[in-house]
């Protein structure tokens, strides 16, 4: 294990007692407010000191089993308790190195993702609607929910515009990574000639806010404009105002919601998405003052970036930000993304762990 981890971990050790302390102390015990903040920490603190200990422990076995080896009537078993010492410390270490990387408040938040049609025309569409099908089929394995928050159909199929809530566990610290421009290269149905099309969707994931953040927003920055929904829905849907379009004045962001026959409910949903928008600007915005931040395996995050293409005739996925190929295209565009989403977040966590190797060693 790496010194400044070794660091970074005896410091846990020494806070746990420094926590333990403190909770026993009455003037603590008697502010509840004080003594919740701190026995979250404990729990916390407790997790990772209790791991670095099993891991010094087996360290502590290793090397009392390599010094058996010398004893012919224990170096089989020796060699055994070498193996099961080795194979436990790299889990503990990689285990260890993932609780010690800063935590996104955001990840275990609900997460919008908003998908719209770029360069291509019908074909572009059709892909947009394809991401939907493959979004919502992941989100099917993952045990989530998703519901439509607005969309505008083409007429061939497909999407200029598509809108999801994906409710779950972790959603955004799952799916942050999608945001970006997707490229498509296929025959396209409307093809006669059988040439390869490229075209284009981009795809922005927003963590939804929590209400706290939501009521931020003064309401004298908001138009509020109400019309007929478009589409399917019968003939209520059609007679009533009932689809709801709000613009932020100050940035001139816009969110709408036609999915409910309910005004009400589509002014609270559309609320929803305008802040999650805004919430993005701010973070974008902080983003792109740190010249550093997202630089390297994983890309600015700007959506403009190209950050993934889909080769059809070649059944291939690439992932430009990682240099992930995998030849199993159909299956991913079916919800298969799990191997995707993991090799990001891999990535992700690498950074971070260079960043925080950066911060604690000297220059």
């Amino acid at each position: 294990m790496k010194t400044f981890l070794r660091q970074q971990l005896d410091r846990y050790a020494r806070r746990l007692e420094e926590l333990d302390f403190l909770l026993s102390r009455e003037d603590i015990m008697a502010d509840m407010a004080q003594y919740r903040v701190l026995s979250k920490e404990h729990a916390q603190v407790t997790q990772i000191a209790g791991r670095y200990l099993r891991f010094k422990q087996r360290e502590t076995d290793l090397a009392g089993a390599r010094e058996m080896l010398d004893d012919p009537d224990m170096a089989e078993m020796a060699q055994e308790e070498i193996a099961s010492a080795e194979e436990e410390l790299v889990k503990l270490e990689d285990e260890l190195q993932r609780l010690l990387l800063p935590k996104d408040p955001d990840d275990a938040r609900n997460a919008f993702v908003e998908i719209r049609a770029g360069t291509g025309g019908d074909e572009s569409a059709l892909f947009a609607g394809d991401l939907l099908r493959m979004y919502t089929r992941y989100c099917e394995r993952a045990g989530w929910r998703c519901e439509i928050v607005s969309d505008s159909p083409s007429e061939l199929g497909g999407f200029k515009e598509v809108v999801i809530r994906v409710i779950g566990d972790d959603v955004f610290g799952k799916l942050r990574f999608e945001s970006g421009g997707h490229r498509v290269q296929r025959v396209p149905a409307t093809e006669t000639q059988g040439r390869i099309h490229t075209s284009a969707c981009t795809v922005a994931v927003l963590a939804e806010p929590d209400e706290a953040v939501a009521v931020q927003i003064n309401p004298a920055d908001l138009r509020i404009d109400t019309y007929r929904a478009s589409g399917a829905g019968g003939q209520h849907i059609n007679k009533t105002d009932s689809a709801v379009r709000i613009t932020h004045i100050p940035t001139g962001i816009v969110a709408e919601c036609q999915d409910d026959r309910s005004q009400h409910r589509n002014k609270a949903k559309a609320l929803q998405v305008l802040s999650a928008r805004i919430q993005e600007k701010d973070r974008s915005e902080r983003a792109a003052r740190d010249a550093a931040e997202r630089k390297g395996l994983i890309g600015t995050g700007d959506r403009s970036d190209r950050i993934r293409t889909y080769n059809f005739p070649q059944g291939r996925l690439t992932d430009h930000r990682i240099n992930l190929t995998l030849y199993k295209l159909l299956a991913i565009m079916e919800g298969d993304l799990g191997e995707v989403l993991a090799a990001l977040q891999a990535a992700r966590e690498a950074e971070q762990l260079a960043e925080l190797e950066s911060s604690v060693l000297p220059a």
